[in-house]
């Protein structure tokens, strides 16, 4: 428990500043409403089936994105990183540039070709989590420790064995650390898309209250989608941890 607090005891301040700071007028409450009123617009707007609505419409143009940068960029990364060094080499100014390409740009072109629809969302977040996940990816087969690899060869393993029982292992931190990463930026981008080009989602949300000056609505709308940040991360940092409990048991016990 008292690591819980210590953990978490500036943002409990940062709450209570921000209630005691609205409640006593020392900011303006009408621009700045106190937390407890602004939780209270989120649990209205729950049991309405407003908020509900707007998590799942975003959720379901954050993760489709996210699992499909995913699955292209881990199996790129192993590859560039653990096989072709100089496709890799020849890749790397043009990765650099195409990864330096901002996304906002990137949307109205999509636009004029995919329309206003999901696809330009999901195609933005995709484009977003990509970089991450493939350069943390290709740097986690790099830092491999050449002797695990030597290890592995003399006990018989294949370049299938290699892979599988101590690269992958070897890599899975950085590899993990990638995806969270890139997850944080699915919300990210997702947010400033919707307010671009959507009708619901809790970007579109916030950017619709904002206009009709409903400003309760608007911070509940970013309280919710930083709660959510926190929770996919939480979720996806437990998981990784027990991916990574895995991996290493396993190629422990092989070697023994």
């Amino acid at each position: 428990m008292a690591a819980f607090w210590k953990k978490y005891a500036s943002v409990f301040v940062f709450l209570a500043a921000w209630e005691l700071l609205s409640r006593t007028g020392l900011i303006n409450p009408v621009f700045f409403p106190p937390f407890s009123v602004v939780m209270e617009t989120v649990w209205r707007m729950t049991v309405q089936g407003v908020m509900p609505l707007h998590v799942k419409a975003s959720l379901m143009r954050a993760l489709p994105g996210f699992v499909l940068a995913a699955l292209a960029g881990v199996p790129l990364g192993f590859a560039l990183g653990a096989w072709h060094a100089r496709f890799r080499r020849s890749l790397d100014i043009p990765f650099e540039v195409l990864s330096q390409v901002n996304p906002f740009l990137m949307f109205h072109v999509l636009i004029l070709f995919m329309g206003i629809d999901e696809a330009p969302k999901v195609a933005i977040v995709f484009w977003t989590c990509l970089w991450p996940i493939l350069f943390s990816t290709m740097n986690g087969a790099l830092s491999v420790n050449p002797a695990l690899l030597k290890a592995g060869r003399a006990f018989g393993l294949g370049r299938a064995g290699l892979f599988l029982k101590v690269a992958a292992p070897a890599s899975a931190p950085l590899v993990v650390s990638g995806l969270r990463l890139a997850l944080g930026y699915s919300m990210f981008m997702l947010v400033a898309a919707e307010m671009m080009g959507a009708s619901r989602g809790l970007g579109w949300l916030a950017l619709d209250s904002q206009h009709t000056f409903q400003l309760n609505r608007m911070y509940a709308s970013v309280v919710v989608i930083a709660f959510l940040g926190l929770a996919l991360d939480g979720a996806f940092r437990l998981a990784g941890r027990r991916f990574l409990m895995l991996p290493q048991e396993g190629f422990l016990n092989s070697a023994d």
